[in-house]
């Protein structure tokens, strides 16, 4: 037990290494802070466009969020950070991360909120129109704010997963959790480190699984 203590346990390194994480902490908000937002908004708007626009446009979104739903996220990642450069496209590691994120993540919004606006019932919809809303009006007041209420497990199930996601910036040696955890544990010998980042996840993400838990049960007793 002292022996499992010292290796994954060690206070003295816990210690030295907290300043350090807490720094790669900061990143990883940072950067959720940037790609949930973003990812939200981008998702709702190719969801809007989806179902109010033409069938070409449809089907060019259809395609869109198909692809990167199946392109992984990691060879994603790599191809823009290392990629873009050969085009005189230099985004930075942060650019990188963040754009190739929101390239995935949005992808999943969207398909989030278009299967809650079409979970709308129609007549809601006919009644709303035959008040003289426009369809961009009906969108914005009926379904959209619906459509949320009934997504929002899903909703906040992708939030959490997307928070999970930032760990592979840790490839391309952006500073978050994982990559500050890893040059600790390098520097240190101990895996002690990894073992703190671990339970930082877990501080941040249990309360978002509680919630989602929460929103779930509620939505399965309405």
């Amino acid at each position: 037990m002292d022996m499992f203590l010292q290796t994954f346990l060690n206070l003295e390194i816990l210690k030295m290494s907290f300043p350090f994480l807490l720094k790669g902490l900061g990143v990883t908000l940072l950067l959720s802070a940037v790609v949930v937002p973003v990812g939200v908004g981008t998702g709702v708007l190719m969801a809007v466009l989806a179902k109010l626009g033409s069938p070409a446009l449809r089907r060019l979104l259809t395609i869109w969020v198909d692809f990167f739903r199946a392109f992984p996220s990691l060879v994603l990642l790599i191809l823009i950070y290392y990629g873009l450069p050969f085009f005189e496209l230099n985004m930075g590691v942060m650019g990188s991360v963040v754009l190739a994120m929101v390239l995935n993540v949005s992808a999943y919004f969207a398909e989030i909120f278009r299967a809650g606006i079409s979970s709308v019932p129609h007549g809601q919809i006919e009644a709303a129109r035959a008040t003289g809303l426009r369809a961009l009006q009906v969108m914005a007041h009926v379904q959209l704010p619906q459509a949320t209420r009934n997504m929002m497990p899903d909703i906040v199930t992708n939030i959490v997963e997307t928070i999970k996601m930032t760990s592979l910036a840790s490839i391309v040696t952006l500073p978050e959790l994982l990559q500050m955890a890893r040059m600790a544990q390098g520097s240190t010998y101990s895996p002690t480190p990894l073992v703190l980042a671990a339970g930082m996840y877990f501080a941040l993400l249990f309360p978002m699984v509680q919630i989602l838990n929460y929103l779930e049960n509620r939505k399965a007793g309405a």
